[in-house]
């Protein structure tokens, strides 16, 4: 089962490490990656494999909830089928 991770934000130090942090404690692995900085703002999507995680979608958007109250950061996870639903217009 695949995921769509979207996070976007001021740039500072850490903003990987929080959340590839999360990904680690919950067994998730990284299929693909995409980061930049715009005048100032990070910003990077992750294509993430969650079949090896024992928290379901849900659950994941409670831990990165727990980053975006202590940050300027809007985090989302996505189950990929919905994410892919959502953009085909």
């Amino acid at each position: 089962m695949k995921a769509v991770i979207t996070v976007v934000g001021k740039d500072r130090v850490g903003i990987i490490h929080d959340v590839t942090k999360i990904l680690l404690d919950n067994n998730i692995n990284i299929l693909d990656i995409s980061q930049t900085i715009l005048g100032g703002y990070f910003t990077m999507m992750m294509i993430t494999d969650i079949s090896q995680s024992t928290n379901q979608i849900d659950e994941l958007k409670q831990l990165f909830e727990n980053i975006v109250c202590n940050s300027s950061l809007d985090i989302t996870i996505q189950h990929e089928d919905i994410f892919n639903s959502m953009h085909n217009i």
